[in-house]
Formats: C-alpha cells, structure tokens, sequence
C-alpha cells in the first residue's frame, strides 16, 4: 500500500471547498453521479471507436446503495474505469496553480454557489462535505488489476491494488468505480432512501443511463410482524429526457404529463400548457430545448425576486433552476429546459454569463420564441388573445428594452383601441388608419375605463380617428421610447402638439370667443398653468388639459416618486372649448364669476385626468358658488 500527499495545498483546498464553497452540500450526489455518466459514456465510444475495447460487455447502470447501519453511502458504475495512475492523477491533483488564491478571495456569497463546482476541478471533492473517509475502488476496462483510493480528506490518500473486484455482483461486470462514502454527522440525512431519491429525481432525472436505487428495507409477515429485511432495488431515473426526443415521436399528451410534472417544481398549477415550442438544434451549435408557455402568469411575474422558469442541462445532467440569464427578463413567464452539448459540465455562473455558446443559444431561444408567438398569432387568434392577456406587458418590457428583437415584438404586443372590441396590433391601425393621417395616436395613464371616457377623445372620435387605449404603467415610457412605428409618428393625445390631423374650427366666432376666453382665463390663473389655448380636441366637455411636449405625465411623475425620485411640478396647459356655453359665460361674466368659472374649469380638468387637487375644498367652494347662480 503506497501512500501519498495531495498536491497543489489539496489539504487548504479541501478545507475551502468543505466549509466554504458549497451551501446546498446535496450537489455532492449530482457530481458523482455525473462521473458515473461521464465514465460509461466513453466506454460506450471507445467500444465502438477503439479496437481494444470492442469486446468489452456494456451493459450500463450507476447504482447508490444505502448502509444505514453502518451509515455508509456507495455509488457504481460500470464505466470506463480507472488504472492505478488515472486514480493518482485525478483524485490526488485537484485543480491548477492559482486555484486557492481564487477560492479563498471570492465574496461569500459566491463561495456560496453551488455552480462554482467543477470550475476547477473539486467536484468530486464536495463529497467530502458529507464524509469522513471516502474510498474509491476503480478498474480500468481491458486491465487485470484493480485498484483503491482512500482518503479522510485531511491531507494524505492511499492507491493499493485489490485482489478482486466486481462492481456489481452477478455477470462479469469486472470494470468500472466504486465510490463508498463514510457518512459523516453532516451526511446522516442520506441514510434516507427518500432523500436520496428526491435528489436524484431532481438532478439526475435524465441522465441517460439507468440509475438504481438499493437499500435494505424491513419486510412484514402477513400480521404485520416484521421478520427481516430485504433489498429493495429500483430504477429511480427517467433514463430519458423528454426534449432530446424527435417531435415526431411524441403526442400532445406527452408534453402535457411532462408539463405538469415539471412546472409543479416552479410552484405552478396542475393544468396543461397553453403552448410548447420544441427545439433540436444540429451542427456548429448542438442543443436541444422545450419551453412552455403557461395558461395562467406566474405569481411572482412581478415581483425582482421572481424565480426563473428554465432549467440548464448539459447533456442531460441537470446544472442550475436559478440562472435568470438563460432568457432576457422580459420572457420571464417562460418554462422550460434548455440542455446543451457544447457547455463545460459543470459551467459556472460567472461564466455562464459570458460564455460566448449560451449567448447563442439565448439568442437563437428568443428568436424562436418569438417566431412561434408570431405563427400562434396569425394561425390562432384566440389562444394568441389568451396569451395576451397573461403575458401583453412583459412583451412591452421586452419592446422597451430588447433593441435587437424590437421588429418581432412590435407585430406581436397588442393594444386596447376606440375603434374596436378587444386587441388590436399596429399592424391593424396602419390598415384602417385615414390616407393623409401621418401618426398613431394613444392616450395612456390611469386605468382604462376613465381613459376611454376622456374629454380628449371627442373631437377624434367625431372625425373617426382611431386612438389606442393604454392603461398599463409602463405604456407612456414604451411607446415613448419607439418615437416612430415606421414611418408614422407615435403621439399622445394629452400632449400639445398631438392636434396637427384634426379639423380646424369651422366657427369663425366660436373661434374668436375661444381667443377672447382664453386671455381672461390665463390672466386669472397666472402661474398655475403654462399656457391657456383655443381647443380643437374638444366637442361636448368645456375644458382639458394637456402637457408640453417634453413634460412628464402625471402617471410617469408618480412612479419616479414611488422609487424615491424627487419629480418637479409641471404645469397643465389648459385648453378651452369656444363653443361651450360655460365658456362664453367666462367671457362674459363678471371679475368675481369669472375667477370661479376659470378656476373651477381649471380644477375639473386636472380631475379627469386623474390629478390630485392641492386645494379640494377651495374647489368644492367655488363650485358651489357657481351652482347658486
């Protein structure tokens, strides 16, 4: 028996990697079985590739059996093996050169993350988080002798050949590891076959091959005595990953159970999908992904911690549920799986974030998307309505703040509209728009009842201008940032200079009574507006009000000052109807009444637009005034 140091400080390392490293220590399980997968994937290359290997039996299984007696955990595989060399060089090097340096200057919250694993080549060392002594039992395929690594993690190993070795009892399965793990008090949990299991089924569902499950369970007579125990030995993987399947072979109802299954992880509802878009990907990026739309938002769709909904496998091994850079946030409503042949097995976060094939695959993932979204629409109105009505606003996020994808997206978000029932896109305003009307006209701020009932839309419902309705609090900052939808201008109809397409008065005096009305009004109300005008967007209500061009609403004001923004006050202009009998009478009226007819004019409009008076009682005064005569 040779006995041997760690090399490059594995004794600090370890160290590191046990008490620093890792918060969920149930990865040590996702790592090891992930080397059983690994070392029966080249057997199976070399048995068709290598001449040496050809006659070699490959009959694939990885089994964890429990000792909870002796509080021992092993797990096997009849793989490619390791030689009495491979051992030393692979459990007895950890890493590279600089290595500790790093661990031991990362913030903790990244010594934290689970995705660090194998970055460096420790994977296998996590289990050393849940135990005292760990042996590895190894032989090579096509070699005679096997070999034993044991080590208690503390800085020493030993490699001693054994005299005979079987990974698993039976036919003669002679190659392959055996890793038998000493249960620690942090690793006593795992003498449970219920959690074993659901750590498995979590990270290891769809590795490939066969994962059995042994332990020795009590066994009763038929009056309920118990008289012993017996191995229960059972398959505890799918062994098959759903989305590497041809689409060909699958049925609807295989998403559908698929579905349920899985968003049951991410806190969803047992119903189906409303939509699934499957992907395989071959060539100079190979990938394959399944997302799913849901019928219903998610709960947390809102909320800055908001759990993701897609998982990253890399060849089918199960990597994180907790990347929000698979997709761009805006497609956060997204579920899925997303499992690429070209990332590193264990990639980490920090390079996940960079890495040059995930920014393909998001890429390509989001283009896709929205292409499926953009078929669903043309082919299915009425599911694409429903998908509208879960998901519409995070489609405008994306408007905003997707540049490369802004094209798809502005045929795919739908809006509210005065001149139709339900949702209509841009698209169907420019078609029914009038010839020499040069802008797309919306009216945002406050909830859609009260905008649909504004004094704004008159004179453009009258001359049969469509106007989109807009109630969401992000509207004004979205379509403000589109400036234009082609080649039409976008414009608001509660900003001054949104009136270029309607009519002019046809009234000459009405006109010049505006004119008159409007000079008496401006001097009685001084600083509290910026301007009083003639309006040509009024027919019925006296009065509105309409911001500068530049000047922020009163919706885009208040949420500045919910995030703690300090916002200037604007002034309204306030825009006069010379055609209302209220109107004429500010013209004339005397000094007293006409203070009251100004300022309650004033008052009225700012209220139907939704901004809080400063001085409600001063306005319930004058009004009351007013009403006496």
């Amino acid at each position: 028996m040779a006995q041997h140091h760690f090399k490059t400080e594995v004794s600090r390392l370890l160290d590191l990697i046990i008490h620093s490293l890792y918060s969920h220590k149930e990865i040590f399980l996702r790592e090891l079985v992930s080397n059983s997968s690994d070392a029966i994937d080249k057997l199976r290359y070399l048995s068709v590739s290598d001449e040496a290997y050809k006659g070699v039996t490959l009959d694939p299984r990885i089994e964890l059996r429990i000792d909870a007696d002796l509080k021992v955990l092993t797990i096997a595989d009849n793989g490619i093996g390791m030689g009495e060399k491979e051992l030393e060089e692979n459990l007895g090097t950890i890493a590279r050169s600089g290595t500790r340096k790093f661990l031991e200057n990362l913030p903790s919250d990244a010594k934290k993350d689970s995705n660090l694993i194998g970055q460096f080549g420790v994977g296998f060392y996590s289990a050393f988080m849940v135990g005292s002594e760990i042996s590895v039992t190894s032989r090579r395929a096509g070699e005679t002798t096997a070999h034993r690594w044991t080590s208690d993690g503390k800085g020493d190993y030993t490699v001693e050949p054994v005299d005979y070795f079987e990974v698993f009892p039976g036919e003669a399965k002679l190659q392959g590891t055996l890793v038998k793990i000493v249960l620690n008090e942090e690793g006593e949990e795992y003498t449970s076959r219920w959690k074993v299991e659901e750590i498995l089924k979590k990270y290891s569902n769809h590795v490939a091959w066969p994962i059995h499950l042994v332990s020795m369970e009590n066994e009763y007579d038929d009056k309920g005595k118990e008289k012993g125990k017996k191995a229960k030995d059972e398959q505890v993987n799918a062994a098959s990953a759903l989305w590497r399947r041809s689409k060909s072979e699958l049925k609807d109802e295989d998403y559908i159970e698929f579905y349920k299954g899985f968003s049951s992880g991410f806190g969803g509802f047992d119903e189906e999908p409303l939509h699934w878009i499957h992907t395989k990907a071959e060539g100079t990026l190979e990938y394959s992904s399944l997302f799913f739309i849901p019928k219903k938002a998610p709960f947390d769709l809102y909320r800055a911690d908001y759990k993701p909904g897609v998982k990253l496998f890399v060849r089918r091994v199960f990597i994180t549920d907790d990347e929000k850079e698979l997709l761009p946030v805006w497609l956060r409503f997204i579920r899925g799986v997303i499992d690429s042949e070209d990332l590193p097995l264990n990639v980490s976060r920090e390079i996940l974030q960079q890495n040059r094939v995930m920014a393909q695959i998001r890429a390509a993932s989001v283009k896709k998307i929205l292409g499926e979204l953009g078929d669903l629409a043309k082919g299915n109105t009425e599911k694409y309505n429903q998908f509208i009505g879960e998901f519409n606003r995070p489609l405008k996020e994306g408007l905003y703040s997707d540049f490369a994808n802004r094209e798809s997206l502005m045929g795919l978000v739908r809006w509210k509209s005065t001149a139709v029932e339900g949702w209509t896109s841009f698209a169907d305003y420019k078609a029914r728009k009038k010839d020499e009307q040069k802008a797309i006209y919306y009216l945002s701020g406050g909830d859609e009842d009260r905008l649909r009932k504004s004094p704004l839309l008159e004179v453009y419902k009258k001359e049969g201008i469509e106007v989109l309705i807009c109630p969401d609090e992000i509207d004004e900052i979205v379509l403000g940032s589109l400036g234009k939808v082609e080649e039409l201008d976008l414009k608001a109809i509660n900003r001054s200079d949104a009136d270029a397409d309607l009519a002019k008065n046809d009234k000459p005096e009405d006109g010049n009574l505006a004119k008159k009305a409007c000079e008496r009004a401006k001097k009685i109300l001084g600083d509290a507006v910026k301007d009083v005008r003639p309006s040509k967007r009024l027919a019925d209500s006296p009065a509105c009000v309409v911001l500068d061009g530049d000047d922020p609403s009163v919706k885009l004001r208040e949420m500045f000052r919910e995030m703690g923004n300090e916002m200037p006050e604007i002034k309204p202009i306030l825009e006069l109807n010379g055609s209302h009998a209220l109107v004429k009478r500010l013209v004339e009226a005397d000094d007293a009444a006409a203070e009251d007819i100004a300022q309650v004019l004033l008052a009225q409009s700012m209220l139907v637009e939704g901004i809080t008076l400063k001085d409600p009682a001063a306005f319930a005064t004058r009004l009351n005034r007013l009403l006496s005569l």
